[in-house]
């Protein structure tokens, strides 16, 4: 007899299921009425929603249902720390075909709540909805705090700010590149990553596989980045140059950045997703946040928004669903 399915449990049996894993509320009302009730110490709410779906976010062959659990949580946390924000729950909405294992709630809850606990202690699932879809999906929407901040946005970058970063760059983009390159068969397909070819990588191969399927975002550096005086912060989902681009037409000013501080590969580095660094900038002479490096420097407008040594970026860099999808479904 095979394993059981979500087919053949009820809606309040998979929720159980769900809410047995996740560690206790600590929202005024949590899961269980229609809606929970958050409290908003200083009347602001800092909300932002990603959806994971399968096919052009995840290949269910490359990423166990833990890793989907923290990934999905990652990326949105990721997003309320570069508003300079505290975060301080989730709500996870989940569409699964009717045939994915029991086995599978169970890890993506598991991977939620360590995600939670690991990068946004205190923050928790509050709620969501659940769902039957041909396709895998899976829907997080991240609340937090500013905790009396002023949110900082894209559009603050002045002339004479330092470009700065921090987290991995470049990364996340060489984990998909062995993941296309080493883990399909003969027809492009995905097939699972075994044990023994995991440990046969190399090491910074092994680590950028890691990071690939579950990234670990430098989220409670969004509030210290704010407190230590950011004028503008981003999170790098979509890769650096991509991002980079965007903080400067938000702010109305060209970034220059420094190629030499981007590590061995720079190309990687600025072309590459899913990272999830947070890129800020920050005052003239200004004392850098702990673990945020310079890479580069704020300029008046230019003919570009990016320039990388003084010259325009010829390159495009990042990942645009709408241009990179491979329309596969894993």
């Amino acid at each position: 007899m095979g394993e059981q399915t979500i087919g053949e449990l009820s809606e309040g049996q998979i929720l159980r299921r769900i809410l047995d894993r996740l560690p206790a509320s600590s929202a005024l009302v949590g899961p269980g009425d229609d809606a929970a009730v958050l409290a908003a110490p200083d009347g602001r709410v800092v909300a932002t929603t990603d959806t994971l779906v399968h096919g052009p976010d995840f290949r269910l062959a490359w990423s166990s249902p833990f890793d989907l659990g923290w990934k999905s949580a990652a990326v949105n946390l990721a997003d309320v720390a570069a508003m300079g924000a505290r975060p301080t729950a989730l709500l996870v909405a989940l569409a699964m075909p009717d045939d994915t294992p029991v086995s599978f709630v169970d890890g993506l809850a598991d991977g939620l709540a360590a995600a939670c606990a690991e990068l946004a202690p205190g923050c928790a699932v509050e709620g969501g909805d659940l769902t039957v879809s041909d396709t895998l999906t899976i829907a997080v929407t991240a609340l937090g705090s500013l905790d009396g901040r002023a949110p900082v946005r894209r559009s603050g970058a002045h002339p004479g700010d330092t470009v700065a970063v921090l987290g991995d760059l470049g990364v996340a983009a060489l984990g998909l590149e062995v993941l296309f390159h080493r883990f399909v068969d003969a027809d492009g397909v995905p097939r699972a990553v075994s044990p023994a070819e995991l440990g046969a990588l190399a090491p910074a191969e092994a680590r950028a596989l890691e990071r690939q399927r579950a990234p670990r975002p430098p989220v409670a550096a969004g509030a210290l980045a704010a407190d230590g005086g950011a004028t503008a912060m981003m999170d790098v989902s979509d890769g650096l140059a991509l991002d980079a681009r965007r903080l400067a037409d938000a702010s109305g000013v060209t970034l220059d950045l420094d190629a030499s501080t981007l590590g061995p590969d720079p190309a990687r580095a600025l072309g590459g997703g899913e990272d999830h660094a947070l890129l800020a900038t920050f005052p003239t002479g200004a004392p850098l946040p702990a673990g945020f490096r310079a890479i580069g420097t704020v300029r008046e407008r230019g003919a570009d928004p990016l320039t990388v040594d003084g010259a325009p970026f010829a390159g495009s860099g990042g990942w645009d669903p709408y241009r990179d999808w491979d329309t596969g479904r894993g």
